[in-house]
Formats: structure tokens, C-alpha cells, sequence
């Protein structure tokens, strides 16, 4: 309660004389505003760079006088002196409400008293962001609608939604004001259809306020995403041939993890369970052969649903690698001792050769059937000759035994005479040999 010296002070009465100085129409007090948190400390600070010796005073915007010089005039614990002298005035003002907002006036008592107004802004803090609406696990191809909401900001807080750290801009934004008409709720709303690549993102609510000093109110979720299995056949062989192996695997992912895939060839059962083993998801096919060939299923199915994928597998002939050193010994085998076969042989051998297609190893063809074709000729060819050159011989050797036989039978005068005479000739032949060459 102010004393009837204090208000005497405070005001003075016009019948009591003053003095007034001859420097005060220099003096006049500086002030500042203030912005402080709600339940942090607001200084308040006069300054007079010339006075003499004039007293100063802090009101509130109630007009109620908080310190006169160094006296305390309010009683109230949470307004302090911070420091009192002809040149400043500093009071401190801790565990600032809302209330505590206004204009607060410093007055230094010259002839006219001159005052200097400060305002106090006092900032609501906003709550901790709460996410509404949100349930898991959802269905892929079903909408979200999740809504973020926070309360008590002065001024009104900003609201951003984020994905995986990526902000999303198409958003809901709602301000309201509180009851007490100093604050406001804001809440921004979240709306969109959900995808199996939305499994496990991170969606983040973020406040922004100028009290939380650059540090943000976050609340987050994890979106858990059901979808049917995706599939997919990897084949450990891109060229399977026959007598060779192949392993098929079936990759499914899904969630709920899909259950042990199902294998069939051709809409059926797999034919050969001995050389067709599955285990979990791979299948293995060993001595592989035509009978292989076909179009071979995987499926997978969890509670969401089933999907398949089908991989067609065929075999392919042996490749046989025919290299040209393999070619020589088949023709030369076939040389007949003659002169005249062997240059033939020599020729059609060169023929064969130089005639072979250039492009009959360039790929997976099978046998090179003009490579086998000219084999073939040059054996025919050499045969031939050999059975015209034997029969020549033959015929040769018969015209020279008519020939003695003849002429042992030119001078005998009957035939036993020419029967002796041509023994002795084929005895005087066996001297006389011919050869042919």
C-alpha cells in the first residue's frame, strides 16, 4: 500500500513550490520494447543521458507504478530491481504470462514530466504437435487422411507436413483462436492415397514458431503398408543346352511376407520330380533335354492376395566346335599311291577347302553339312578312279595272254603243235614283263 509520502511523491501538489532547472528541457528518458517467451524474464530498461537529479518511474499498462527511483511500489515476487540510478532505471519482470502484455510507460518527473513508452509482446509457446486419423497397417490403393493439430501459439504457429524428409505441399491449413482470444489452434490436414512404395516412409509433422528459437516441435509416424506379392524369375542360365543344369529362382516380396511360392510347368504338376527339385523358392532342373522345354509358373500368395510370373525355358542342341586342323586328316586319309589319284586328290582336296563357307563356325547352326558334302565328293571321286585304273589293269594284262597265245599258234602245222608252242611262249613271257604306268 503507498504511503501518504509516496503519493506525495508521485504527484506533487501545486501548492508546493518547485524548482525547475535550467537543463531539463535537455533530459528526456529512452526506452526499448521487449519480446519475451511466456514464462521467461522481460528487462525493462530507462535511460537519461542528462538529468539532475530527477527521479524516474515504471508503470504498467494497468498505469500502476512497479519502482519510483529504487522503492518497490507493487507488491509483486516477480518484479525485481535490476539497477537504480540518476541515469537509468532497470526492472526485471520473470515468469512472464500473457497477462504481462501491454504498454509499460517510463516517466521522469521534470517540469512537465516526460514519459517514454515500451511494449511488452509476450509469445505463446505452441504445444506438442498431436497426429489424429492415423491407423496401420492400411491397404495399398486406400486413402489417408491424418491431421496434425497444436494449440496455444501467439501468433499463430506454421504447420508442415514431410515424407521421408521431402516436403509435401498439398495440405489442409485451418487456424482457430482460443478462448482466452490471445492464442490460437492451428491444424493442417494430410490427404493422399497410399502406395506400396509408402511402406516404411517416415511422415513428419513440423511446428514452426518464433519462441521455440529455430528449434522445431516434430511428432512422426510410420506408415506399414500391406500390398500383394510382386514376382520375379531369375534364371541362372541364359543359354541352357542339353546335359546341362539350370536353377530357376523366384523372387516374391510382399507384406505380409508371401508364403512358400508354387511351381507348375505348363498349368500342371512338374513333370520329373528326380531332375526337377524345388527348395523354397528355387527350382533346379538337372541333365536338361528337350522334353524341358515349356512355360514354367511361379506363384506366390499372402493374405492381401496372389501374383505369378512365368519364365519360358528351351533347350538348345549341343554346340560342336568343328576347328579346321580336324578337317586335313579326313582328306588325306583317302590318297591313292598313283600318280594320277593322288594330283586328283591333291586338287579336289584344295576345292573342298577353298570352297568351305567362311561363315560355317560363326554360330550355333549344328553340322556344316557343305563341309560334309565335299568330304563325301572327294572320297567318291577317289574311288572312282581307283576301280577305272584296276580295270584298265586288267584289261591290259588280258590282251598281252591272247596276244603270246596267238602267236605260238601262227607256225604249227595242227593244234597240238600250237598248244605246245604256246606253252613255250608264255615260259618265253615270263621274261618279257610289261609294266604300265
Amino acid at each position: 500500500m503507498l504511503t501518504p509520502f509516496f503519493l506525495l511523491s508521485l504527484f506533487p501538489s501545486p501548492c508546493l513550490p518547485s524548482l525547475p532547472s535550467l537543463g531539463s528541457q535537455g533530459q528526456f528518458p529512452l526506452t526499448q520494447n521487449v519480446t519475451v517467451v511466456e514464462g521467461g524474464t522481460a528487462n525493462l530498461t530507462c535511460r537519461v543521458d542528462q538529468n539532475d537529479n530527477t527521479s524516474l518511474q515504471w508503470s504498467n499498462p494497468a498505469q500502476q507504478t512497479l519502482y519510483f527511483d529504487d522503492k518497490k511500489a507493487l507488491r509483486d515476487n516477480r518484479i525485481e530491481l535490476v539497477r537504480a540510478s540518476w541515469h537509468e532505471l532497470s526492472i526485471s519482470v520473470s515468469d512472464v504470462s500473457l497477462s504481462d502484455e501491454g504498454q509499460y510507460t517510463c516517466s521522469l518527473f521534470t517540469m512537465p514530466v516526460k514519459t517514454s513508452k515500451a511494449f511488452l509482446t509476450v509469445l505463446g509457446v505452441p504445444e506438442k504437435p498431436q497426429i489424429t486419423g492415423f491407423t496401420s497397417p492400411v491397404m495399398e490403393g486406400e486413402r489417408m487422411q491424418i491431421t496434425c493439430k497444436t494449440s496455444g501459439s501467439k501468433p499463430a504457429a506454421d504447420i508442415r507436413w514431410f515424407k521421408n524428409d521431402k516436403e509435401v505441399k498439398d495440405v489442409k491449413y485451418l487456424k482457430e483462436e482460443d478462448a482466452n482470444r490471445k492464442t490460437f489452434t492451428v491444424s493442417s490436414t494430410l490427404d493422399f492415397l497410399v502406395d506400396r512404395s509408402d511402406d516404411g516412409a517416415v511422415l513428419s509433422c513440423r511446428v514452426d514458431h518464433e519462441s521455440l528459437n529455430s528449434t522445431p516441435q516434430i511428432a512422426m509416424q510410420v506408415l506399414e503398408i500391406h500390398y500383394t506379392p510382386l514376382v520375379k524369375i531369375i534364371s541362372s542360365n541364359s543359354w541352357p543346352e542339353e546335359g546341362q543344369s539350370i536353377v530357376l529362382t523366384c523372387e516374391s516380396k510382399g507384406k505380409p511376407v508371401p508364403e512358400p511360392v508354387l511351381w507348375t510347368k505348363d498349368g500342371g504338376e512338374l513333370p520329373d520330380p528326380e531332375r526337377m527339385v524345388v527348395n523354397g523358392r528355387v527350382l533346379s532342373i538337372s541333365f536338361l533335354n528337350k522334353t524341358d522345354n515349356g512355360t514354367y509358373r511361379c506363384e506366390a500368395k499372402n493374405p492381401i492376395g496372389r501374383n505369378s510370373t512365368e519364365y519360358v525355358l528351351i533347350v538348345h542342341d549341343v554346340f560342336n566346335t568343328l576347328l579346321p586342323t580336324t578337317v586335313i586328316p579326313s582328306l588325306t586319309t583317302a590318297t591313292v599311291t598313283t600318280n594320277v589319284a593322288l594330283t586328283a586328290s591333291k586338287t579336289t582336296s584344295a576345292t573342298a577347302i577353298s570352297t568351305r563357307d567362311p561363315n560355317a563356325f560363326a554360330g550355333k547352326t549344328g553340322p556344316d553339312h557343305a563341309l560334309i558334302g565335299g568330304i563325301v565328293a572327294v572320297v567318291v571321286f577317289v574311288t572312282l578312279c581307283s576301280i577305272i585304273l584296276l580295270g584298265r589293269y586288267l584289261a591290259r594284262h588280258k590282251g598281252t595272254y591272247l596276244t603270246n597265245e596267238a602267236k605260238g599258234a601262227e607256225d604249227a602245222p595242227d593244234a597240238d603243235t600250237a598248244i605246245i608252242n604256246a606253252e613255250g611262249s608264255q615260259v618265253n613271257a615270263e621274261e618279257k614283263k610289261e609294266y604300265f604306268i
